[in-house]
This record gives C-alpha cells, structure tokens and sequence, in this order.
C-alpha cells in the first residue's frame, strides 16, 4: 500500500476524516458522519444503515462497478436476507464475507474507524440527513478545488523546470554532437534524436510514436507527463548532458538514463512500477 494522504472536512461543527492514496479515490469516514445522529456510539448509526436492502443493493452494485473480485454469491444472500429483523451487518462482515473494497476499517485511537469510498459516503450522509449531505458536499469540492489548484501549480512549475534544464541540454549538443557543417535541417534531426532518448528512458516511446498513438490529443508527450515524471525528466536533461560531454555513446546513455528514470521515480513516490512502459530490445539496439 502507498503513502496514505489525509485530510479534515469541517462539517456543521463535526471533523470528518479523509484520506487518498492518489488523490482520485478518497475515502471518507462513515463513523465521523455518523456522528451527526449518534455522538456517544456512531458504530450503531452505521450498522442500521448497513441492515437496509436498498443500502445492500447500492454497496453490491458499486462493487459489481469496481471490483472484479466481489463475492456476489455472498452478496446475493446477504440482499435476500436484508431487511429482516434477524439480519445483522457490519462492516467487517461485509468486507470479509464478500472481499468489498468500497468500505474499509482502520485502526488507531484518532482516525480509527469505518470508511468508504466518496461515492458510498455521500450515499451514507444523505441516509444521516439532506442537510448534512450538502455541507459535506461544499465542504469536499473546497477540498478538491484547492487540491487541483496546488497539483495544477506544481505541473507548471515542474514543467518549466524542464524547460529550463532543457536548455543545458541542448548546449550540450550543439557542442559535442553538431559538425559544424550540418545544415539547419540536420541539425534539428539531431536534437530531435536526442530529445527521443529521454522520452524513450522515460516514456518508453518516442513523440512520433506517442503522436500516432494519441492523434487525438493536442500538445505533445510531455504535456501529459505526471509530477513525477516531470521533475525526472529535468533531471534527465542535466544528466544526459553530464553523459553527451564525457563522450559516451548513445546506447550507454539511453540505458543510464532508463535506470535513473526508474530509480527516481520509485523514490519520488513509491510507486508501482510495473505500468511503466518497458524498454524494448530493439530501441537499446537501434540506439
């Protein structure tokens, strides 16, 4: 599991727990909400929400959406069941007899508790009352409103960064790479060869070959590059340049340059690499 990113929604005087891990899937807290009904045991308010057929019916369809591993044999009882005076459900019975991902509990004496995704909190908080549900609403877009805003910043930042590194890049070929009786033509092959080694170490492709794949899209690779990426690539530009100076081939660079790519990125954010385009045999030796 990632680095989990929390954060406080202050609703009607009553602080409701949130946290990501990718800052698209949040997860609310359904016992800070519950709290709006029952302050002392808002494990209560939860369970009797969780007993209704039209809660159940909601909380199998989402999964059915999002999860490829739902119980729906197990949930197919548990919908016949609901509604009945003898039917009891929980949290952790509906995450363990069913392997739900839309509800999770987690430990600990200050933001211990029962949590949901924001589909299912919202669905929850209109369940707690009408009112509360749309404070909590204003509440979150603020949140997400000011979140874009700071991601928007930083993409920005970054990618004049590498703009700017860009540009020690290509002093470096234009003194080491450039004869000096290259046309202007030739000349713009070469720093397009060099620009597709970064994208190659990075991206795992070149910008032709990302232009035929998104012919739909405006700008070019770099324009939907990540943070992470972004700030890689500027540092990508000052390395490869240190590399091109010391007279290293191409080949020897493209490989360097796909370790520190991989590298960095796993410190950057601990992430899962193995969406990251691998580097095919053919380019390391057409390179």
């Amino acid at each position: 599991m990632g680095k989990l990113k929390s954060d406080i929604l202050h609703v009607q005087g009553i602080d409701v727990g949130i946290y990501t891990e990718d800052y698209r899937n949040e997860y609310i807290s359904l016992t800070d909400i519950a709290r709006f009904r029952n302050s002392d045991d808002p494990r209560f308010a939860i369970q009797n929400w969780m007993r209704n057929r039209n809660t159940i019916e909601f909380l199998g369809l989402w999964e059915s959406l999002h999860n490829p591993d739902f119980n729906r044999v197990q949930f197919d009882t548990f919908r016949t069941e609901s509604g009945l005076n003898r039917f009891v459900m929980t949290p952790s019975k509906w995450i363990e007899m069913t392997g739900a991902i839309g509800i999770a509990t987690k430990a600990g004496r200050y933001n211990g508790g029962t949590y949901a995704h924001s589909d299912i909190a919202m669905e929850f908080a209109s369940w707690i009352s009408a009112e509360f549900k749309l404070y909590l609403m204003k509440d979150y877009r603020r949140l997400k409103f000011d979140e874009n805003s700071r991601l928007s910043l930083s993409w920005n930042l970054n990618r004049e960064i590498s703009k700017l590194n860009y540009r020690v890049h290509t002093d470096a070929i234009q003194q080491n790479l450039l004869p000096p009786d290259l046309t202007k033509e030739q000349q713009s092959y070469v720093y397009a060869d060099e620009a597709d080694v970064l994208n190659v170490a990075l991206f795992g492709m070149t910008a032709a070959q990302w232009r035929k794949l998104n012919a739909d899209k405006k700008g070019n690779i770099r324009d939907y590059a990540t943070l992470q990426q972004l700030l890689v690539l500027a540092n990508m530009e000052s390395y490869n340049a240190l590399l091109i100076e010391q007279k290293q081939p191409q080949t020897v660079r493209l490989q360097a340059l796909r370790a520190m790519a991989v590298k960095q990125l796993q410190t950057l954010s601990a992430l899962d690499i193995t969406g990251l385009p691998q580097l095919p045999d053919s380019q390391l030796m057409a390179k």
